[in-house]
This record gives structure tokens, C-alpha cells and sequence, in this order.
């Protein structure tokens, strides 16, 4: 059985690059319809975002960025001139029969086109209408631009990511995956649902979301800016430390990193007996949790040093053993050939219609009535275009007609 969960859901899925498309692929896999509106000829503009690229059956590179694959699979894509006034049309007609319309255009720029939420709203009132972008729809910075990077920047992440000014390569540190994106998405597919649930359940109608990527990083900032909030203290960067119980990092072993937590009195009794040094545990500064976060420098010294001495995998072997939380610092090769992460079949493998078999990440979500089974390829630039506007109602000639004149 497959995924039914979304069934009959459509969405009408104008964004592109990452964040709001990450959206829809999550409710794709969920069961939604989502139809991916690209420009003719050249596509979302992710496709460009390599290399890497994906290859051909030949082994040559087609003009898929690995990029572009990682957020559109389970969608059709449709090729429309947003610009032209018979591509505004066709959208108003697809827009029409969806649930759902999802667009990470600049604030305003969709209206000139009569395709925002009050137009469309117009057309179908009981569409649920997703903006995602980087400030938001309201505000004195609502109309710039902005990327990843810039709301890690922006919204605090940076200040709390790296090693303190002092240390070595010291100095705020961006995330590695673009992960106020990443975030983003997952805060507009529950807000999405939610939208929906209100509309069909609660009695209510169709809706405007207006999602800030700079507003996600920033209520991603979580415990951190409550701790801020709470004590007025800005939160010191402490690199691969963290900010709860003592030890909770990583450390350097004879041959390489692994990283353990040890946030109550008996996970740290048990890696004192691991370590060989149970006196470390009834040490008066570091035999309760109050006082290893005191005293952390001294005790981060002394297990820094025991570490040191043997290879990683010996240290694992005896934190598995004592149950204490342990891993050795992954590289992504290293992720996916991880046992347990084999077990859960993270890595799926589907048919691409140029490529053939293509890898992908499955969806993390395990369902026992409606599992997510189905994953198909990310499409090919309008690849159902025919289709869908057929669905729609134009006559085969009328679709040649459009394509002629550049509009799909």
C-alpha cells in the first residue's frame, strides 16, 4: 500500500531552488498532486546549481543539477510564461481546480501578473495560498532579497555556530546545509496543512500564508533565545559543545572525532568507569550536573587528554558497552553506510527516465496505515506539460499554438 494520506489534494507549486519547493516534495510524498510551474525552455533555475550533475545512462552529464533533484521528486512539471498574458491565464485555470497555491516569488512581484492572493483568491476562495520569502509581506526590509547565508547572518544563527573569538579558527560560523531553507520548508508544510485542516474541518475557508525565512531562522533560534531571554546573557559560541549538561561534544581521539553527551549524573558515572577514571566522577567539582557546567573548562582538559590516548574505535566499543550516547564523526559516506541507517533504507533507489537508476534520500516520515511508497523522479523540464493542460481543458491544437509562441 502507498500513501494515500494527501490523496486528492492538489497543489499548484510556482517557487523554485529550495525551501518552498522542499515543501511541496514533502506533501508530494505524502500523497498531494503538485504540479511544478517551470519556465519554458530553461526550467527552475536549480537545475543549474551544479556541478554536480546528473548523468545520462551513457555516463554523460545532462543539465540536472544534483541540486534540483534533491527537492522535486513525486511532481509534474508544467512549462509556463508567467509574463504573458495567456500564461497568467493558464495558471488562473490550474489555480482554480487546486487546494494550493505555493510561490517564493519577491514580495509583491506576482501581483503586476494578477497571480497573487487576492487575485486568485478571487478565482477559487477556498485556495490556501503559501508565500514564502525572505522578510515576509509586511516590514521596512519586506521587499529585499535574500538568501540562506544571509538570514544565518541575519537571524542570530551564526552568533551561535563556531568556536569563541579567542580560540584558534575562532569567530561565528555558518551552517553547513542551508538550513534556515531546510527549516523553513518544514514550517510551511505544517502551516500548509493546517490551512487545509481549518478549511475542510473546521469550517473555515481558504487562507493566506506568509512565511519569513528571516522569522524561521529566528524562531529556530529555539532555547538558545530563551535562555537569552530569560538572563538577558548572550549565548557564548562553545564550537562542538553544548550548551546543556557536561560533556556534551566532541573529541579527538588517537586517530579521529567522536562525539558523546552525557547529560545526567549517571550517564557521567558510567564514562568515568568507561575511561577507566571512576575518581573523575566523585570529584566535588564535577560530581553533579551544576557543578560540570561550572567547572566545564577543567573537566573538558582532563577527558580531552584521556581521549588522546587511544583510537576512537576503542573508546565507542566501551561507551556502547556503559550505554553512554556515542558516534564517531561522520562524513556523508559514512551516514548512509551506517548499519542502522541501511536498515531504515534512507537511500532508495529509483527509475529516472534519462538517468535510469537514480539514488535518492527517501522521506523520513514512517506511516503504518498509508507508508510512503511511491517516489517518482523529479521531472524533466515540462515533461507534463500536455498532460496537465489537457486536464485543464485546452485542445491539442491549442497547446501547439501555446507552445509556438514561447508561452508554455
Amino acid at each position: 500500500m502507498s500513501s494515500k494520506t494527501l490523496e486528492g489534494v492538489r497543489i499548484l507549486d510556482l517557487s523554485r531552488v529550495l525551501a518552498a519547493p522542499l515543501a511541496s516534495q514533502m506533501l508530494a510524498d505524502l500523497g498531494a498532486d503538485v504540479i511544478k510551474v517551470e519556465r519554458p525552455g530553461t526550467g527552475d533555475e536549480s537545475r543549474e546549481y551544479g556541478p554536480p550533475f546528473l548523468n545520462d545512462r551513457d555516463g554523460n552529464p545532462t543539465s540536472d543539477a544534483a541540486f534540483y533533484l534533491s527537492c522535486n521528486r513525486n511532481k509534474r512539471s508544467v512549462t509556463v510564461d508567467l509574463a504573458s498574458p495567456r500564461g497568467q491565464e493558464i495558471i488562473r485555470r490550474l489555480a482554480a481546480d487546486s487546494d494550493v497555491v505555493l510561490e517564493n516569488f519577491k514580495t509583491g512581484a506576482l501581483k503586476k501578473y494578477g497571480l497573487d492572493y487576492d487575485s486568485l483568491k478571487a478565482v477559487n476562495p477556498r485556495l490556501v495560498y503559501c508565500s514564502i520569502t525572505g522578510f515576509g509581506q509586511t516590514g521596512p526590509l519586506a521587499h529585499k532579497p535574500g538568501y540562506d547565508g544571509v538570514f544565518q547572518a541575519m537571524g542570530g544563527m551564526m552568533s551561535v555556530s563556531g568556536l569563541p573569538d579567542d580560540a584558534p579558527g575562532g569567530g561565528p560560523m555558518k551552517v553547513g546545509i542551508s538550513i534556515v531553507d531546510i527549516l523553513t520548508s518544514l514550517y510551511a508544510s505544517n502551516a500548509i496543512l493546517a490551512a487545509l485542516h481549518h478549511r475542510d474541518v473546521g469550517g473555515g475557508t481558504g487562507q493566506h500564508i506568509d512565511l519569513s525565512l528571516l522569522d524561521c531562522g529566528v524562531a529556530s533560534l529555539s532555547h538558545f533565545a530563551m535562555n537569552y531571554l530569560v538572563s538577558g546573557e548572550i549565548p557564548a559560541r562553545r564550537g562542538n559543545g553544548g550548551y546543556g549538561g557536561v560533556p556534551s561534544q566532541t573529541f579527538r581521539c588517537a586517530d579521529r572525532d567522536l562525539f558523546l553527551t552525557a547529560g545526567n549524573n549517571a550517564q557521567f558515572g558510567r564514562l568515568c568507569l568507561a575511561l577507566d577514571r571512576p575518581d573523575i566522577a566523585k570529584d566535588p567539582r564535577f560530581d553533579n550536573t551544576a557543578g560540570r557546567i561550572r567547572n566545564r573548562d577543567a573537566l573538558l582538559a582532563m577527558l580531552d587528554a584521556i581521549f588522546a590516548t587511544k583510537p576512537a574505535s576503542v573508546w565507542l566499543e566501551r561507551l556502547d558497552l556503559a550505554d553512554v550516547p556515542s558516534s564517531p564523526v561522520n562524513d556523508i559516506a559514512d551516514a548512509l553506510a551506517n548499519p542502522q541507517v541501511v536498515h531504515r533504507e534512507m537511500v532508495r533507489e529509483i527509475e529516472h527516465p534519462v538517468a535510469g537508476v537514480l539514488k535518492t534520500l527517501r522521506n523520513p516520515i514512517r506511516l503504518s496505515e498509508t507508508p510512503i511508497n511511491d517516489y517518482a523522479p523529479p521531472p524533466l523540464v515540462g515533461q507534463h506539460t500536455d498532460q496537465i493542460l489537457a486536464a485543464a481543458g485546452y485542445a491539442p491544437e491549442d497547446i501547439e499554438t501555446l507552445r509556438q509562441a514561447g508561452v508554455v
